[in-house]
């Protein structure tokens, strides 16, 4: 796994300081960013008017709307997920670490645990189950998507370790494509979880460790 950033250097989304982190809920409703924003939403994740995937918490939508707004001109952000329920959460945890057990039957089950975060946030603390957290990437104004280095939600494995942000094992473009996204994106105050170029919050545990804030905002919540 070739990788600027020392894989020990980042905090997990399993690391007993993301857990401690306080949450206090400010009820900041879900919406809709097919309905309530202009955002680009890719194609493929259109699974009918209740999709849960295309739901976000109206802070992160604003503030995704203003990190386009910082893009270069004719750079748009794809949406592809933001939204997931905590039992599909679960199921995505389980099923991953199930894999890794598989690869390394004589881990202790901590390490199973930690390692799949990497890939899968535990379903306690997951971003994606606060409405917190989304996934996307750059797309050209045509709405085609560019090159980042990896297909979207490729795991370490599979990506020989690419799927990490500050991976250099990507071409010079897919690396200041990355570039490019992370900027707007901070500068619209969300955080990335190193692991995953694509994976962008605010308001939740992750974010208030990695940013200093004194809590987050946003806790689980279940479908409406």
């Amino acid at each position: 796994m070739n990788m600027r950033m020392n894989a020990s250097d980042i905090v997990l989304m399993a690391d007993p300081r993301v857990a401690a982190v306080p949450v206090r809920e400010c009820g900041e409703p879900l919406v809709d960013v097919r309905e309530d924003s202009p955002l680009l939403v890719d194609a493929r994740q259109q699974a009918g008017p209740d999709a849960a995937f295309a739901r976000l918490r109206e802070g992160v939508v604003r503030r995704l709307e203003r990190a386009e707004e910082l893009l270069p001109d004719g750079l748009r952000l794809l949406f592809v997920e933001g939204y997931r329920p905590p039992a599909l959460q679960r199921e995505y945890f389980e099923e991953y670490a199930e894999q890794l057990r598989a690869l390394h039957p004589g881990r202790l089950a901590e390490e199973i645990h930690a390692a799949a975060s990497r890939y899968v946030s535990p379903p306690d603390i997951a971003p994606h189950s606060a409405g917190a957290a989304v996934d996307l990437t750059l797309a050209d104004a045509e709405g085609h998507e560019l090159d980042l280095g990896t297909r979207m939600n490729a795991d370490p494995e599979e990506s020989a370790g690419a799927c990490y942000t500050d991976a250099d094992n990507i071409t010079a473009e897919a690396r200041a494509h990355r570039k490019i996204l992370g900027a707007a994106l901070t500068g619209a105050g969300l955080v990335n979880y190193p692991t995953e170029w694509w994976h962008w919050s605010y308001g939740d545990r992750y974010w208030a460790l990695s940013s200093g804030a004194e809590c987050a905002l946003y806790g689980p919540r279940d479908p409406d």
